[in-house]
């Protein structure tokens, strides 16, 4: 159930900036509530959350700015999780 829930663990130079803060993106799925994200973390990686943020971004057209094209980017939703001082999510490190 847990590799339902996480899709992945996001790698970005804001999510490394956030790991210093004990907080850490991840992806999930659009249909998880913040529990279920909770639970499925601390199953998969072995810590302790304290909170849970969640953001749904909205997928769909996107024109690409300078040229003629458009893509199509799919709906995500993203989880902010922050986790127990002293704890990592390893999939980061």
């Amino acid at each position: 159930m847990t590799n339902e829930i996480i899709k992945k663990v996001l790698v970005t130079e804001k999510g490394g900036a956030m790991s210093a803060e004990n907080r850490y993106p991840i992806e999930v799925a659009i249909d998880a509530t913040k529990p279920q994200i909770a639970l499925a973390v601390e199953k998969k990686y072995g810590v302790h959350v304290l909170k849970v943020r969640t953001l749904n971004t909205k997928g769909g057209l996107k024109y690409i700015r300078g040229t003629r094209r458009a893509a199509t980017e799919a709906t995500v939703k993203k989880a902010y999780v922050t986790v127990k001082a002293g704890e990592r999510i390893e999939e980061i490190a």
